[in-house]
């Protein structure tokens, strides 16, 4: 593949965008990949090796690529419900959310929801996702075995309720273990997948469910556990309700052995000074979700505090309750969100962490999140602009002498999948724009 290729080799923080350190800009590079994996990165005049020779040229000079998008939480049933109107957190589950879900008893309909997920990831960058399927066992097997067709890294795992759910919906502690173990034999470490204890939030798993959850997590070298936590004031105080001898909603996870180093807690808006330094301490992530946090009105979530007090931040989508799968729509909600609490979102920073900061955040960055020989080929092409406002922007840019963030800012504000153009899975095409262009000669 040749193009203009950006990654990332450190954490470029909340600095301005001319002192943030760990950006890798390698503008007309070109990359050899086989057998999955890039093998090596070559600069423009350097001679490629003679064995390469005859090989295909992706050609995308001009064209940005990165490592493909990392979505640390999303769901995959709802897509049936994106865009629902007019409720919060709580109403919002029992009037779109579970109604949708209990579809998903059915294998076809598990399937072909599947598919449809999968292909929507791709189309918008994503690579590689962590994910809620449904109650039913059936629909982590549909994700597991169609992501492991592609060699995508997918980590999932049947979601736990045992009450507060309607009919259909609803397991028993010894169930859910049963299709746990059943789960893990067969997928976890196998085709670049990963096994999640799926706890989908407290008030839903009865303090006995909770128990068999945390036991899986000891049990199970190696497996994530991913839940929901302090996204509502709401939520929090029914949690309250139930768990009156917890110290807080996270301990309710905590006291149970939950909260480890995989352990992937979307939101996490309402946490207090204690709770993060238990995440600290653990090793444990917030997947940041700003489109759902301002589309159900949950609340603004403090991301500098969080990672001044030790708190691994990565970003999510959440759909159904985000608006969008674009990981570049969600950095745009997630810098407006960081505007209102008085700090500046660079692009870098946004960039790094649906990147490279996810791979860390997971443990998996041996494997993805970066342009790097050794690494999977999970990888994103862009086009700088798409449509006649965002043109004129990008060429207003490129004038001013061509500042790459500033170039990167604008397309991270007003891209969206339109801007794809292809994207790949361990080497191969999972997604090509039908509107794609030739590429044009590289102007930065």
């Amino acid at each position: 593949m040749r193009g203009d290729l950006l990654d990332f080799t450190a954490d470029p923080g909340f600095h301005t965008p001319d002192e943030s350190p760990g950006v890798r800009w390698r503008p007309d590079h070109r990359m050899l990949i086989e057998a999955g994996r890039i093998v090596a990165v070559l600069s423009p005049t350097a001679e490629l090796p003679a064995a390469w020779a005859d090989a295909p040229l992706d050609d995308h000079a001009g064209r940005l690529i990165l490592p493909g998008f990392i979505d640390t939480h999303v769901h995959c049933p709802q897509l049936d419900v994106i865009a629902s109107y007019g409720t919060e957190l709580l109403d919002w589950l029992n009037t779109y959310t579970f109604p949708a879900e209990r579809r998903y008893a059915d294998p076809a309909v598990s399937a072909e929801g599947a598919t449809r997920f999968l292909n929507a990831l791709w189309a918008h960058g994503t690579t590689s996702a962590v994910v809620f399927p449904t109650v039913h066992k059936v629909s982590a097997e549909a994700l597991f075995d169609q992501a492991g067709a592609r060699q995508m890294r997918l980590i999932t795992g049947k979601v736990l309720m045992d009450r507060h759910a309607p009919d259909g919906l609803r397991d028993t502690v010894d169930e859910a273990e049963r299709d746990c173990e059943e789960l893990i034999a067969r997928f976890h470490g196998r085709q670049r997948q990963a096994f999640a204890v799926t706890v989908r939030f407290a008030p839903t798993s009865t303090p006995a469910q909770l128990r068999m959850a945390g036991q899986l997590c000891q049990r199970h070298d190696g497996v994530f556990m991913q839940t929901h936590v302090a996204e509502n004031r709401d939520e929090i105080r029914w949690v309250n309700e139930l768990f009156p001898d917890a110290r807080s909603y996270l301990d309710v996870y905590d006291r149970d052995g939950l909260i480890g180093s995989r352990g992937v807690l979307a939101h996490g808006i309402w946490l207090d000074d204690n709770d993060r330094a238990v995440l600290r301490e653990r090793g444990a992530q917030i997947a940041h979700s700003p489109s759902s946090n301002l589309f159900l009105g949950s609340g603004l979530f403090d991301w500098a505090q969080a990672e001044q007090q030790g708190v691994a931040v990565s970003l999510a989508s959440d759909v159904g309750g985000g608006t969008s799968l674009s990981m570049l729509r969600n950095m745009a909600d997630a810098y407006k969100i960081q505007a209102l609490r008085g700090t500046r979102l660079t692009a870098w920073k946004a960039l790094y962490t649906a990147t490279l900061g996810a791979a860390r955040a997971l443990g998996l960055s041996d494997e993805m999140g970066q342009i790097e020989p050794g690494r999977w080929a999970d990888l994103a092409v862009w086009d700088w602009s798409a449509g006649p406002v965002a043109s004129h922007r990008d060429a207003v840019a490129r004038a001013r002498g061509g500042d790459l963030h500033e170039r990167l800012f604008v397309w991270m504000t007003l891209g969206d999948e339109r801007n794809l153009v292809e994207t790949l899975v361990a080497g191969q095409p999972v997604f090509q724009s039908p509107h794609r262009l030739p590429a044009e000669p590289s102007k930065t």
